[in-house]
């Protein structure tokens, strides 16, 4: 399994912007999860196929209607040695 560990920086909070990740995830069947972090980011964890990864980054890249994604950035540090299936909001 591959992974994505990204913190997302912008108006990304308050628009709907896990829901969509979630949503987004789950129709590429992927695993992991989405949550909101304090200062206004949101942190994403995922696991799967390569080429799914990538679209899921790419859906980041522009989130929903309302959102304003500054930048995706690549988290180095990556602990997780499970992730939720489906894919989830955690809170």
């Amino acid at each position: 399994m591959h992974l994505l560990h990204v913190r997302i920086h912008g108006q990304v909070q308050g628009v709907g912007f896990r829901w969509f990740v979630r949503e987004e995830a789950r129709r590429l069947g992927l695993s992991g999860c989405v949550m909101n972090l304090t200062g206004g980011d949101v942190e994403v964890a995922a696991g799967g196929e390569t080429a799914s990864l990538a679209r899921l980054r790419r859906a980041l890249e522009v989130g929903p209607s309302g959102a304003e994604v500054l930048s995706v950035v690549d988290i180095e540090e990556n602990t997780r040695t499970t992730m939720p299936y489906p894919f989830a909001i955690h809170r």
